[in-house]
């Protein structure tokens, strides 16, 4: 694939990523997180390495990864975007510690998930596929168990129903770990 078609390529899958995070922030309640959300894609240091490794199918991080074993683009995102657990993860000289992610960069993590899953899976996406993915993935072994129990349950709750959650659901599955954790406290 030339260059002008991976550069355009990017553009268009970055911009149907974005449109489909704003759109379920605005469902979900936090519109202005779905306008900010990931511009540092556009930035130099994303944009450019991204275009090299755009295929289309997959993150150009991953293929980025693949071939050099690190990704600068990745370093520079996870660094500048709230919403990734990675930002959260602090204290490696204590064994990592997992910071709970506040309310807002959860529902947003969330929204990017279903934004991903939306840009790269195009008509085949389906909630359960993204529920499928999490569970899949092991991610929830790199959060605070608090932000692990929020998006499990939002997304089980998406594969079970075929439908978002309302904003009442997402703030009280938020504050129900909290609640769990001060009765086991005690």
């Amino acid at each position: 694939m030339n260059i002008v078609k991976k550069f355009f390529g990017h553009l268009k899958t970055t911009i149907i990523h974005k449109f489909w995070v704003f759109y379920y922030c605005c469902r979900l309640g936090i519109p202005f997180r779905g306008i900010v959300h990931d511009m540092s894609k556009f930035s130099p240091t994303e944009f450019f390495e991204s275009v090299k490794y755009y295929s289309g199918t997959d993150s150009p991080i991953n293929k980025c990864k693949e071939i050099n074993g690190i990704s600068y683009a990745w370093l520079h995102h996870r660094g500048r975007n709230k919403h990734h657990l990675e930002y959260w993860i602090d204290d490696f000289d204590k064994g990592m510690v997992f910071k709970i992610i506040p309310y807002k960069y959860s529902v947003e993590m969330l929204c990017d998930f279903l934004g991903a899953g939306r840009a790269y899976n195009k008509d085949k996406f389906t909630y359960q596929k993204e529920y499928d993915w999490w569970i899949n993935s092991g991610r929830s072994h790199y959060m605070n168990p608090k932000n692990g129990f929020f998006i499990n349950t939002c997304l089980k709750y998406m594969a079970e129903n075929n439908a978002l959650p309302d904003k009442q659901f997402l703030k009280c599955t938020y504050e129900t770990f909290s609640d769990v954790e001060r009765k086991e406290d005690k």
